[in-house]
């Protein structure tokens, strides 16, 4: 037997009711404890165990709760996202985006171009030298259903709807029935964006009330945000003289309210109107007088300029001032026009934009070209059934194809067009019907599609056999018309 030997009194008076716990005998009966290292080993790996796996507990915790943080700051960057989306989306029922972008086209009625170059006129210098100046022509193509009468009213209309008399329907200063379905620049904005803001400052209120039609159903029901005009009918306030010394001053009122209102308030499109040097013009034709009548309006457009300016500079906008006449005068006495001479017809245009286009480089500009070019400054679309009877052509951006000509011999369409761009194709199209004259739509129907490079394109129309069609060559950039009447 050994020293030491094993006992376990399982049924011992002295032993607890707890589990049993081993121990040795010596040799002397003494109780020895029982040592076990396996059993203690065990002990220490069950804590090292416990230990790890609170390590392990709390590193699970923090991952848990870093992807908790980034969770929620994708949910903020998320929504972030989503208002500045809903923030920046144009108007139910528009795709137009919307821009920071103004224009000003200010009419001084009845200056020749002659007269204009002659004269120092800084202010206007000023603003040529920033953009562009170009002599330009009214009254449409001589001898043609588009020839329009070369006076005031009818240059107005010519400039606002992009359309020749013809269309617009205004042959003189009485303007009894203009055909409002040739939508003018203020309708055209309205109703693609009925929060921008148009203003009218002018001596007639005819141009608010008779060539735009403010208020008239069959005008769009449309009503200026800005309106300073009718001052003529002041007669207290201006009392009408021989030598309308009160147009004078209703032009500087004119001008005064205008710089005021651009600065404070910027409208998107205003249409200011000056009418001193016509009546100048009338009374003295070619003079001294004439020619101090146009300096006055260099001052008053410089006026005009320094309100843009302001705005530019503090507002962060960008404006396109396109300054330009109604009519030339007759070259005999000056007095006079309205009628097809050179000099009646010859106009100029002023404008502080300088990134013109080969249209306005390689051709003369047309008064019909300003309405167009006016809305592509502001970035928004003229209608397809509008853009159809469009006479004009943008100054600005990208242009396929102008000056179009057709000829019709028997059953055979000849059409030929100029080509300012290789892009793309253009697409030939043809009515017998001019509903659009009534608020209606043309049924078009499409000839054919030629490259745009080919400049011309030749058609049998035996099946459109008519008195009356309408052309269209629609072209990647731009659209032009043609009549056969």
């Amino acid at each position: 037997m050994s020293e030491y030997s094993t006992f376990s009194p399982l049924h011992s008076e002295n032993s607890a009711e707890s589990p049993h716990t081993p121990f040795l005998m010596d040799k002397n009966n003494a109780q020895a404890p029982l040592t076990i290292p396996h059993t203690i080993a065990l002990q220490d790996d069950v804590e090292i165990k416990k230990e790890t796996t609170i390590i392990v507990k709390r590193g699970k915790t923090n991952i848990e709760r870093l992807l908790l943080i980034l969770a929620i700051l994708i949910l903020i960057a998320t929504i972030i996202i989503l208002i500045l989306v809903v923030i920046r989306l144009p108007p139910k029922g528009n795709t137009t985006v919307t821009s920071n972008r103004k224009v000003v086209f200010i009419i001084a009625d009845g200056i020749s171009a002659d007269t204009l170059e002659s004269l120092p006129v800084p202010n206007i210098r000023k603003i040529q030298e920033t953009g562009r100046y170009k002599r330009a022509y009214v009254g449409g193509d001589i001898g043609t259903y588009s020839q329009t009468v070369t006076i005031s009213a009818p240059g107005y209309m010519n400039l606002i709807t992009g359309t020749w008399g013809n269309k617009h329907n205004v042959y003189d200063n009485s303007v009894n029935n203009p055909n409002y379905n040739y939508k003018n620049i203020f309708r055209l904005v309205k109703e693609q964006q009925p929060t921008k803001t148009i203003a009218i400052f002018s001596t007639w209120i005819t141009n608010r009330i008779r060539l735009v039609g403010e208020g008239l159903t069959s005008a769009g029901n449309l009503m200026f945000n800005y309106k300073y005009d009718g001052y003529e009918l002041d007669l207290n306030t201006y009392p009408h003289d021989s030598n309308s010394l009160y147009i004078y001053n209703i032009d500087e009122r004119v001008v005064n309210e205008t710089a005021e209102c651009i600065r404070d308030n910027g409208p998107d499109v205003s249409w200011v109107y000056l009418q001193y040097t016509d009546d100048i013009g009338h009374k003295y034709g070619d003079s001294e007088q004439m020619n101090q009548a146009v300096e006055y309006v260099d001052q008053q457009v410089g006026r005009i300029y320094e309100a843009i300016q302001y705005r530019q500079a503090n507002h962060k906008e960008e404006w396109l001032l396109i300054l330009t006449t109604d009519h030339g005068r007759d070259a005999n006495t000056g007095q006079n026009h309205g009628a097809q001479t050179e000099r009646e017809r010859t106009t100029w245009i002023v404008t502080n934009y300088h990134d013109t286009n080969r249209y306005f480089d390689e051709y003369q500009p047309a008064i019909v070209d300003f309405m167009p070019t006016m809305m592509r400054f502001l970035k928004l679309e003229i209608p397809t059934e509008s853009e159809k009877e469009l006479d004009g052509v943008p100054l600005i951006g990208q242009v396929s194809l102008v000056k179009p000509q057709v000829n019709l011999s028997g059953s055979t369409l000849s059409v030929r067009w100029k080509s300012l761009d290789n892009a793309g194709n253009v697409k030939v199209w043809l009515t017998t019907t001019n509903a659009y004259k009534k608020g209606l739509t043309d049924d078009y129907k499409l000839l054919g599609t030629v490259p745009v490079t080919n400049q011309q394109a030749v058609f049998n129309i035996t099946q459109y056999q008519s008195n009356f069609y309408k052309i269209v060559l629609e072209g990647k950039y731009n659209t032009v018309n043609k009549w056969i009447v």
